[in-house]
């Protein structure tokens, strides 16, 4: 049995702390939402699925209990948003054991994060695809169960088996040699995605059926598959799709984009950004888009989309927008012009 400490147990992480609970594991969820934590105390944590709907008990520590703890864990899986891996690294840290493990299992480039705080020796990447909501405490609808659900891993002289082994209780799991550049991957289908469809307000797949959002959507990946091309990655597979299929540079966003809307996500599935910001939270816009236009200007390139999409999704945070169809109009003027 593997002690496991999932910090940040929002809709992933509970989803996947519920999957390894229910395969025998030893899971402390590790939370900051309080009304969150005393649901799972209460009712345990529940999963919705299209296929089935599980409900498991689980230990759900609020995170200023963390400090009452008296034991260690052999892995430490963050789910949190990029943004706050430093602190949640640092906040688990000292209850990991000296050989134990930590990987930031969420979007955005965090593995130097986890790396600055527990050592690169300790530390594993992780690329995570699984599609979920959470309104209700306690409650998460899961829309990719476990058999519509994919990881990969960075590999690591054997020591990712580990933190493999446990996922693979939630999905398929992948072990990669080029871990950064498969997250680069995942970071090029997440601009394309996320912030885009957030900001008309819709699900993904009534986004992508527009034809002029569609397209802009495909414009702002390519320009993230442009990035990680300038800083020398390969073109590599994500969501268990073979070489042969990325093997087309003028096509690999849009297999991606397919791959991910016909495989991984419902009709009603929206994005984390836009249940964000329906939350009045921030969102991961910055270490998304903005990684991709901070990238770009680094190489001697703007990112026209991805600084359109920042700019809108900063006004949305701000108060002055909100999420509506009629902000393609103005993603598209804005992108347009930036390129003249």
């Amino acid at each position: 049995m593997t002690r496991v400490a999932i910090v940040g147990t929002g809709a992933n992480g509970a989803a996947i702390g519920a999957d390894l609970a229910l395969a025998g594991e030893d899971v402390v969820f590790v939370e900051q939402w309080p009304a969150h934590v005393e649901a799972m105390r209460a009712d345990g944590i529940t999963v919705v699925m299209p296929e089935r709907t599980i409900n498991v008990p689980v230990r759900a520590l609020h995170l200023c209990e963390v400090a009452t703890l008296r034991e260690t864990f052999d892995v430490a899986l963050l789910l949190v948003k990029a943004y706050d891996t430093r602190w949640a690294a640092h906040l688990i840290a000292p209850y990991l054991e000296p050989d134990g493990l930590m990987a930031g299992v969420q979007n955005g480039m965090t593995t130097s994060v986890v790396a600055d705080v527990v050592g690169r020796e300790r530390t594993i990447a992780a690329v995570i695809e699984i599609t979920s909501a959470m309104t209700v405490p306690g409650v998460v609808d899961r829309h990719s169960g476990p058999d519509r659900s994919w990881f990969a891993v960075g590999a690591a002289g054997g020591r990712e088996e580990v933190v493999a082994s446990l996922l693979r209780h939630s999905g398929a799991v992948e072990v990669v040699e080029e871990i950064e550049a498969t997250k680069w991957m995942k970071l090029v289908s997440n601009a394309t995605t996320l912030a885009t469809t957030a900001i008309v307000g819709t699900p993904m797949v009534e986004a992508a059926s527009i034809p002029a959002m569609r397209e802009l959507m495909l414009r702002s990946g390519r320009e993230a598959l442009d990035a990680t091309i300038g800083l020398g990655n390969p073109i590599l597979p994500i969501f268990g799709l073979r070489p042969d299929d990325v093997s087309r540079p003028d096509s690999v966003v849009d297999v991606l984009l397919d791959t991910l809307l016909a495989g991984f996500v419902l009709p009603h599935s929206t994005t984390t950004i836009l249940q964000d910001w329906a939350k009045g939270r921030r969102s991961e816009v910055d270490d998304i888009n903005g990684h991709v236009v901070r990238t770009l200007r680094t190489l001697g390139r703007d990112a026209p989309v991805n600084r359109a999409v920042v700019e809108l999704a900063r006004e949305i945070e701000g108060g002055t927008r909100r999420p509506d169809p009629s902000l393609l109009d103005v993603l598209l003027e804005r992108a347009s012009v930036a390129t003249q």
